[in-house]
């Protein structure tokens, strides 16, 4: 069992400070093992909206809820929408009898009563798989082939991990979207969803996926927003800044989780990953949901010119602005397009992020930087202050000191 600490003191933070907090991600990716780190699964104080049980205890909620004391949790809450006024109410008792731990599979844009029933009482968690931070950087190569869903990384054999994500694929067009009162046919959002994973890392274009799938444009944007709200999709978003260029307005499209990708793309080992078109592509996604774990930034974007230049990721942390290049290079150099980010957007500091195992500087505020470096995790490791930027050797970049 990998332990998940940060996450874990993460939540026990929340709890201390809000009167109900939501953790939300995708399905499968350990909501409900660290929330019986919390409240025993089989505590009377635990209710998990799968278990008819739960459900029958939970018939009349406000008489069910209004004596408990402590620690309440309420797992698959998106299967209760209607809880959500009866929380309201619930936490605006003084004094405060129980704070509430409420897991979810949807974004709470897609629950929106969640949104309008508790502003100002619900802080939000998000939690995906395993980080790289948390399984280390000596699992890199195993993480970004198989994905940092818990039971398809931890699988005994690649041939397991496979089967895994086959039917979590399966299960969650067919049985967990109904549930959530979605009626798109499951084979009509497989194809969309296999045609996405085709456009991983690239700009959005809703015509053609629109002609492809005979459905119009509007369709697969809601198509596309609604597997975003489930944490299956990124759309990160470009940026606009008072320039006298032309700028990129179309998200970026990433599949979240590259065991998923490869799935939908058929890459079944190593070897056919690294014989991939999409090889590039999909080691450009995996390094940027690993630094957007490690960052945890306050908002992040792209940034693209119709000229050429162009930035991965900003990220807006702190008040700082910081830029994230990932190349998929042996030893990557400083470019014009570099130097252009620089300038135009006014960074504080660059991170190149590459497959190799040292770190140099390339220019003032320009770092070249292993993704392994990622394992020790915090914004620091990226962005380190000037003057601060030194060479890790690959001994340091898996978390060790020399």
């Amino acid at each position: 069992m990998i332990k998940r600490p940060q996450v874990l003191s993460q939540i026990r933070r929340g709890l201390s400070r809000s009167r109900v907090v939501a953790l939300i991600g995708p399905r499968q990716c350990g909501k409900t093992t660290l929330a019986r780190q919390i409240v025993r699964a089989d505590s009377l104080n635990y209710f998990d909206l799968e278990d008819p049980a739960s459900l029958a205890r939970l018939a009349e909620p406000m008489t069910a809820l209004a004596d408990i004391r402590g620690m309440v949790v309420i797992d698959e809450v998106q299967r209760r929408p209607d809880l959500f006024p009866v929380l309201r109410v619930l936490a605006d008792r003084k004094p405060l009898p129980a704070r509430c731990l409420i897991l979810g599979s949807a974004s709470p844009e897609l629950l929106r009563q969640s949104s309008e029933s508790l502003a100002g009482r619900l802080e939000t968690i998000p939690l995906s798989g395993f980080s790289l931070a948390e399984v280390g950087a000596k699992a890199g190569e195993r993480h970004w082939l198989r994905g940092g869903f818990p039971l398809s990384y931890l699988a005994r054999s690649q041939a397991d991990s496979l089967h895994w994500r086959r039917q979590f694929i399966q299960t969650f067009l067919e049985r967990d979207l109904p549930q959530l009162g979605i009626t798109i046919p499951a084979s009509a959002l497989l194809r969309f969803w296999t045609m996405l994973a085709h456009y991983h890392g690239q700009r959005w274009n809703a015509a053609e996926p629109a002609r492809s799938l005979g459905v119009s444009e509007p369709t697969v944007r809601r198509y596309l927003d609604l597997l975003t709200g489930l944490f299956m999709v990124r759309q990160l978003h470009p940026w606009h800044e008072n320039l006298k260029k032309r700028q990129v307005k179309a998200p970026k499209i990433y599949l979240r989780d590259s065991g998923l990708l490869h799935q939908l793309l058929g890459i079944r080992t190593e070897k056919e990953l690294l014989a991939h078109p999409k090889c590039g592509a999909s080691w450009e996604g995996y390094a940027i949901e690993e630094t957007l774990k490690a960052a945890q930034p306050d908002e992040a974007y792209f940034w693209a010119t119709h000229t050429g230049a162009e930035l991965d990721l900003l990220l807006f942390k702190g008040g700082r602005r910081l830029g994230v290049e990932v190349k998929r290079a042996d030893a990557p150099t400083l470019t014009p397009s570099m130097r252009i980010v620089l300038d135009d957007l006014r960074l504080d500091h660059l991170t190149v992020l590459y497959p190799g195992v040292v770190s140099y500087t390339l220019a003032e505020r320009v770092t070249a930087m292993p993704l392994a470096a990622l394992a020790r995790g915090g914004v620091e490791v990226l962005f380190p202050r000037h003057g601060e930027s030194k060479r890790v050797t690959p001994r340091a970049a898996a978390g060790k000191t020399e």
